[in-house]
């Protein structure tokens, strides 16, 4: 049997906040239904954030103050996922070459019985001491991949 690990970094949730010199802020008539207030007051907001380029507005409420709150949590949100999918590429590009998950593909063996013996099969480093390994004796490995690494990760021979 095979299992896979995925190792990547915690990313914390963090409170995005909007500085309020990043925005462009404008007010408008809306349109639709709303009768004579809609046609007298600009109570319709677009508000845009000059460093993303990102456009938000909101008619949905006569009161230009509710507008303005709804199109900031809507500015809000759409700039957290923005902020999401940099770290997922981020963290993408950290974690670099990805194999096929399945039998044949593994990166690394711990046999435990009928003997001990721990293979790396990108570097061809094996220890034959599973559980020092287990329990943290990862320095072989990882100062085997990094020489892997830097010399453009050409696999072994067979």
């Amino acid at each position: 049997s095979f299992a896979s690990v995925d190792v990547i970094p915690e990313v914390e949730e963090e409170e995005f906040v909007i500085n309020p010199d990043d925005l462009k802020i404008d007010t408008f008539r809306s349109s639709g239904a709303g009768g004579q207030h809609v046609n007298k007051t600009d109570s319709a907001v677009r508000i845009t954030h000059i460093p993303t380029n990102i456009v938000v507005s909101c008619q949905n409420d006569r009161s230009q103050h509710n507008n303005r709150r709804q199109a900031m949590r809507v500015l809000q949100a759409r700039l957290a996922e923005l902020n999401r999918r940099e770290q997922v590429e981020e963290i993408n590009a950290e974690r670099g070459y990805q194999r096929e998950i399945g039998f044949g593909s593994q990166i690394r063996t711990y046999t435990f019985q009928p003997f001990t013996l721990v293979k790396d099969h990108r570097t061809g480093v094996e220890i034959g001491q599973v559980e020092a390994v287990m329990n943290g004796l990862l320095d072989p490995f990882i100062e085997a991949y990094l020489r892997w690494k830097a010399r453009g990760m050409i696999p072994l021979k067979k």
